[in-house]
This record gives structure tokens, C-alpha cells and sequence, in this order.
């Protein structure tokens, strides 16, 4: 009696765990088939590669290259055709700006993508993050090409590195906000942070957590998707659309907000106004040992991979 006991314990508690991978990773995620644009490996380089060297250094105190940043990445979303505007971000006496492009209908449920284009500290900032900033770009081209069934706002974020992180000064909080003041429904935010840098060296790939090792292989070869637990519906239409796109690998991770890394990016200002957001990331410093410093530079990325990365966000922005 005892050892059947026993046994049902034990399997009551493998289910439960089984269920809690199943939450956290989704590791059963079918494809969804598509066939996306070709997106261009080499504009990815150019445009990084203009970002880490010819607008150096892009933090807060280097007024005047972020403004010549923000003037480019107007220039470049203008020339996909979206309708182009931008929203002031005015901390303590300084004026910033978020550079926005809307494709699509003009009215519905709005899919927000965005990418910071400031950076930490004198860094170049090649991964972090003028390549999310440059997938963005090459998504106007393609929603420029192909106009999306939904109403889409593509969004360039000043202010979010330090000494702003976490305060109602980045430009994600400032956009965040105006969209919950307008009552525009958020369908999703998608944040492009870090999405360049890809390893297949056995460990390269760390965690915050050794628990992590057992579920998600130590290769840096993927690119990971990081959500809430409660936007589980949510990531598993991302996740098969991303993963259906294209041969890169697509890893996810629910977990609660307390996890280390799960909110450090401009997602985090979107749940704070009770709106879903999900991270499209190579999970920074936990791949790449250039994060903020000064040897993230744009010849350590893989564009080709990178390059899979907008595909798969493409394909999930042309979803009805």
C-alpha cells in the first residue's frame, strides 16, 4: 500500500512538473508553413555597421548623434512608404524623439514592434542594439512591399539604456503611455533587442539559472522569445509563425517578471500599462561577452541568421 502510494505521489509530481515545462518552454509548438521575402544580409551589415561606426557613441549625453540616428532612421522608414512621425520624449529640459512608421489599416487592434537605438555608456553597440534597430528598418522595407492586413507601428526608442532604464523616461514608457492615453488596443508589442549574434560552439549559450541547461540546448544558434506567463496563447501563435518562417531555431520562455533578464528591454513599459509584449532577442550577455562593451562591434554578427530573424517576424506580422 505504501509503495503504490509512493508511486502515485511520484506521478502526480512528474505531471505537474511536465506541465510546468510545458508552460515555460512550449516544446511541442507546431509550424506554421510559410514562404517569407527575401530579406538582405548585407543591408543588415550596412546599416549596423553605419550605426556602430559613423553614429558612435549614441547614448544620452551625445545629443547630436542621436538626432543624426533618428534623422536616418526617418529617412529610411520614409522611403518603404509608411506614413512617418515622431513623438517627442522631453527629459528634464532635453529633447528626445521616438521615430514611428504605421503601415496597414487605420483603425483595429495595433501589433507595436520596436527597437532601441541608443546605447550603453562610449559602446559601438553593434548587437545592442543597432541590429534590432536595422531588422526594423528592413521590416518597413517588406511591409513597405506588401502591405500587412493589420494596423502595425513600427517604433525606434530613444533613452532606453542607463541611466533611464527602468524610469518613465524611455521612449518605450513614452510611447507605451500615449498609445493607453488614446485607447488604441495593444494587440502585441514585439521588442527587437539584440538579435544578432549567434554561436554554435558547444556553451555558448549560459543561464541565469543551471535548471535552464536541462531544457534549452547550451548552443548560442537560436534566437529566443521571452513573454509572461500569462501571454502563453500569445507566444505560441509568435513562436509557430517565427519558427515556420525559416530554418533558425525558435526558443520561448513564460516566466514570471522576477526572473532575471525577463523584462530588461522596452517590453517591460508595455506590460507596466497592461499591454501583452514579448522579447525577440539573442539573449544578450548571456551569449555575447561584448554586451556594453566597447568590442561590440558590427563584424561579430551573423547577418545571415539575423536576416531569419525579420523573416519570422515578418511572418507573424502578415498573420490575419
Amino acid at each position: 500500500m505504501i509503495r503504490k502510494l509512493f508511486l502515485a505521489v511520484v506521478l502526480v509530481a512528474l505531471t505537474v512538473a511536465a506541465i510546468g515545462v510545458g508552460i515555460v518552454v512550449q516544446p511541442l509548438v507546431i509550424p506554421m508553413v510559410s514562404t517569407p521575402p527575401a530579406v538582405s544580409a548585407s543591408q543588415l551589415e550596412q546599416h549596423v555597421r553605419h550605426f556602430s561606426e559613423d553614429l558612435h557613441p549614441r547614448n544620452h549625453e551625445h545629443i547630436e548623434n542621436l538626432e543624426r540616428a533618428a534623422d536616418y532612421i526617418q529617412k529610411s522608414l520614409k522611403a518603404s512608404g509608411a506614413a512617418v512621425s515622431n513623438q517627442e520624449v522631453r527629459v528634464e529640459g532635453t529633447r528626445y524623439r521616438n521615430v514611428i512608421a504605421r503601415f496597414g489599416p487605420a483603425s483595429g487592434p495595433v501589433l507595436v514592434i520596436g527597437a532601441h537605438y541608443d546605447t550603453h555608456g562610449d559602446t559601438p553597440g553593434a548587437d545592442d542594439n543597432a541590429s534590432g534597430v536595422a531588422g526594423l528598418l528592413e521590416l518597413a522595407r517588406l511591409l513597405g512591399r506588401s502591405p500587412p492586413p493589420r494596423a502595425i507601428e513600427l517604433v525606434a526608442y530613444t533613452l532606453e539604456e542607463p541611466p533611464h532604464f527602468r524610469t518613465e523616461h524611455m521612449g518605450s514608457a513614452w510611447h507605451a503611455r500615449s498609445m493607453k492615453e488614446a485607447n488604441r488596443d495593444v494587440e502585441l508589442m514585439l521588442s527587437l533587442e539584440m538579435i544578432g549574434y549567434f554561436s554554435d560552439q558547444p556553451g555558448s549559450q549560459r543561464f541565469p539559472y543551471s535548471v535552464f541547461s536541462w531544457l534549452y540546448p547550451n548552443q548560442g544558434n537560436f534566437i529566443a522569445l521571452v513573454g509572461k506567463l500569462d501571454h502563453f496563447a500569445l507566444m505560441r501563435k509568435v513562436k509557430a509563425a517565427m519558427a515556420g518562417a525559416t530554418s533558425l531555431p525558435v526558443r520561448s520562455i513564460n516566466a514570471p517578471p522576477t526572473l532575471q533578464g525577463i523584462d530588461f528591454s522596452d517590453h517591460l513599459n508595455y506590460w507596466k500599462e497592461g499591454m501583452p509584449a514579448i522579447m525577440v532577442t539573442d539573449t544578450a550577455f548571456l551569449r555575447n561577452s561584448n554586451y556594453h562593451r566597447v568590442e561590440d562591434t558590427f563584424e561579430k554578427l551573423d547577418y545571415e541568421r539575423m536576416a531569419k530573424v525579420v523573416q519570422g517576424v515578418h511572418a507573424f506580422a502578415q498573420l490575419r
